[in-house]
């Protein structure tokens, strides 16, 4: 079988590292290609990242608003690539991947992992995409969270499946060098304890209550700190929030970082502050690297993280419910310890890409098995062709994907 993932990559995040271990982890039968659109050349770090993994990948020519163009520039690599089934991850490639499947005769399998709502332009696309995941062959939600959310949607019940982000344990194996020394390096004094945070600085990801709930912890532990890795639209005013309330050099916003993988396990704490989540990697990789972690009761958080077995779990968008979680942690180093231990055992038990493998796999060859045993004109019989004018409800710019 040979499946190919369509995405709008840009950048080699949490989304990116999904698919690619989903790639290693399918049976060797299974060929696997990646096609993204090139959203001004960043497609080029996830892509690279796939090649050095032994796998295909290319970057398309054609992207919105030529719209035609590029229905039939991706119609023509599916075919040339002879693809048994293409799996298509946020909405761009939802939208794109739904006409081109079609006109080439293969099924298609969209991927949701949850809608960010993060501005006016990124709603819009995310209405549209909740309009065309209705028409896919099948919709695997990431948690049962978001799989909630597409039923609400208006998608079949029958064509949905619920297949959980994995964990990448052997990023974190117990002989994975550390950075230690490296972590504390970021602040002018080095703290005791280290509460790490990591993803978009978006509004829907809250990580400016971290500097409110910083501002408690501090009380009772003033020699900790707080770093952020990540970056976005909100970090001028995190910056001056964190000037505001004199935390320079205690709370430290890093930027993006390749080195995540190392410097994760050194953290004493994960925080993720969400309003919404589809299914949270860094949530999940704090669990492979034995972290412990405080994380509001949103979306699949809870899925990931067991209440007061391997994290605590708090009300989102509540600064002071946050900072009582953290205190509650750090002030007990045993019980932090063993949540760590408690949030690996249960990546290791629920969470591999062996188990999302196997899931994936089954969903694939039925699917793919069920196309071939009927005539081509047949093949989408039951399901239902909106309009390809259904674009035209999309606002001016150009549609980017959207993943959590």
């Amino acid at each position: 079988m040979h499946v190919v993932h369509l995405t709008a990559s840009t950048m080699f995040g949490g989304p990116e590292r999904q698919m690619l271990g989903l790639a290693e982890a399918l049976p060797a039968d299974t060929r696997t290609t990646f096609l993204s659109f090139a959203e001004h050349g960043r497609c080029a770090a996830f892509l690279d990242a796939v090649r050095a993994k032994g796998f295909p990948a290319q970057s398309l020519d054609s992207d919105f608003p030529k719209v035609r163009a590029t229905i039939r520039e991706l119609a023509d690599r599916l075919e040339s690539l002879r693809a048994d089934v293409l799996i298509s991850h946020g909405y761009k490639a939802n939208i794109f991947g739904r006409i081109a499947a079609r006109r080439t005769g293969i099924p298609i399998v969209g991927v949701s992992r949850g809608w960010t709502g993060e501005n006016w332009k990124v709603r819009q696309y995310e209405r549209l995409d909740r309009f065309h995941l209705r028409f896919l062959n099948r919709v695997v939600a990431v948690s049962d969270a978001q799989a909630a959310k597409v039923l609400r949607a208006g998608v079949p019940a029958e064509r949905v499946r619920v297949i959980r982000n994995s964990s990448r344990l052997a990023a974190f194996e117990s002989n994975t060098p550390t950075d230690v020394g490296q972590l504390r390096a970021f602040f002018p004094i080095p703290p005791r304890q280290i509460v790490l945070s990591a993803g978009r600085l978006s509004p829907e990801k809250g990580f400016s209550l971290l500097v409110d709930a910083a501002v408690s912890v501090f009380q009772r532990h003033p020699d900790a700190g707080f770093i952020h890795f990540g970056d976005g639209l909100e970090r001028p005013a995190i910056e001056s929030a964190i000037r505001e309330r004199n935390l320079t050099g205690r709370f430290i916003l890093a930027g993006f970082t390749d080195r995540l993988d190392s410097l994760l396990p050194a953290a004493d704490l994960v925080v993720l502050p969400s309003y919404t989540e589809g299914m949270p990697n860094v949530l999940l990789e704090a669990g492979a690297a034995g972290v412990a972690c405080v994380a509001t009761r949103v979306g699949g958080s809870p899925e990931v993280v067991a209440d007061r077995v391997s994290g605590l779990l708090v009300p989102s968008g509540d600064p002071g419910a946050i900072a009582s979680a953290i205190d509650e942690l750090l002030a007990d180093d045993e019980r932090r310890t063993a949540m760590g231990r408690a949030a690996r055992d249960r990546m290791l038990a629920e969470f591999s890409f062996a188990a999302q493998a196997n899931a994936y796999a089954s969903l694939l060859e039925s699917i793919v098995s069920v196309m071939e045993s009927e005539s081509c004109p047949a093949r989408f019989a039951n399901v239902p062709t909106p309009p390809d004018a259904a674009f035209a409800l999309a606002p001016c710019g150009s549609p980017s994907s959207s993943t959590t």
